[in-house]
């Protein structure tokens, strides 16, 4: 049987008496959190990263214990997100330890039912071939008299990972491919 505690030690008490009102520092601690949390990134190296999963780019502090990410959490001294993170940013721990995660890519032929392991080389290749064969097969060099020099065949979604500069670049690339097809759904 756990100890009751008193009320002074309840969050929101905390909150309304002490000095944190916002609840965003001493008043939102408690034993029991300091006993799961610190544990974990005691001694772990602390690296300063970027939330990848838009383009605002709040500040992420990464725990980092024997080669292995241990911990994610908002960074305080970014000028941007000042310690905060929305839930996508909050939960990037398991882009990295994630049981789901794939290491291998994964491929189902035409009409197959089954993924299937293949080495990167060989999908990079099947892409880029993919790319030239449907460049080729849908160019339009002119239309209805105009010179337009652009293929219908090809189209790009950006996700909402990609950043400001990474977009600028996809936009480049499929400009060059004649795409004209170009859209990215970057938003919270």
């Amino acid at each position: 049987m756990t100890a009751r505690r008193s009320p002074l030690e309840w969050p929101v008490l905390r909150q309304l008496t002490g000095t944190d009102r916002t609840a965003r520092g001493e008043a939102a601690r408690s034993p029991k959190t300091e006993q799961r949390f610190h544990p974990r990134i005691d001694g772990a190296k602390v690296v300063g990263s970027i939330c990848p999963y838009c383009a605002v780019g709040c500040g992420q502090r990464v725990f980092v214990r024997d080669e292995k990410v241990v911990q994610i959490e908002g960074d305080p001294d970014s000028p941007i997100s000042r310690g905060r993170l929305c839930p996508k940013g909050a939960a990037s721990l398991q882009l990295t330890t994630g049981s789901a995660r794939e290491y291998q890519v994964k491929y189902r032929r035409p009409h197959g039912t089954d993924w299937e392991d293949l080495p990167l080389d060989t999908a990079m290749d099947m892409i880029a071939d993919r790319v030239i064969k449907s460049r080729r097969q849908f160019w339009e060099h002119e239309v209805d008299g105009k010179i337009v020099r652009r293929t219908m065949g090809i189209a790009s979604l950006g996700g909402a990972t990609l950043d400001n500069e990474e977009n600028y670049l996809m936009k480049k690339l499929y400009t060059a491919l004649g795409a004209i097809q170009i859209e990215n759904q970057a938003r919270i």
